[in-house]
């Protein structure tokens, strides 16, 4: 393994966590959320040598998974017609009432546009507007304007 590789495998191991939250909020199915991981990977990889550390890594590792999940959102968007199974049971579902409204503020945000769940993304990790803007491309007070309407929409929306 030459150094490149060892430091991206550094990198990675760092921030494995950061990226799977971002996989996460963009599918419930832990097959997809793995598949998602790996592509991010394979972004980073491909992004790696040409870093310039123009932000911090973390930020740069954000905004590559983000495009990464979103660009795949809007690919299965257009290959809709998958058919689902599904079984009776779910060995990994806790009943207790933590477990159900985390899962409930989950299937709120995933109705979302992908943007506008990035940022709340970005928000639940508490960082700091400034930081939020310049992962998405935008500026901190627009960062402000659009968690309070997202607080809103999220407010507006039925547990269906």
């Amino acid at each position: 393994m030459n150094d490149l590789e060892k430091q991206f495998a550094q990198t990675v191991k760092k921030h494995r966590s950061t990226i799977y939250t971002v996989c996460y909020m963009f599918s419930q199915d832990a097959d997809e959320v793995e598949d998602l991981f790996q592509e991010v990977l394979v972004n980073l990889w491909k992004g790696f040598k040409g870093f310039e550390q123009r932000s911090d890594i973390k930020t740069w590792i954000y905004r590559v998974a983000l495009n990464t999940c979103i660009s795949q959102n809007r690919k299965k968007k257009r290959r809709q017609m998958e058919v689902h199974i599904t079984m009776d049971i779910n060995l990994f579902k806790n009943s207790d009432e933590d477990t159900r409204q985390v899962d409930m503020l989950h299937k709120r945000i995933s109705r979302l546009q992908p943007f506008d769940r990035a940022i709340v993304l970005l928000w639940l990790e508490n960082l700091p507007y400034e930081e939020i803007g310049q992962i998405v491309g935008i500026t901190a007070k627009n960062v402000s304007v659009r968690l309070h309407r997202i607080r809103e929409q999220l407010k507006q929306m039925s547990n269906d």
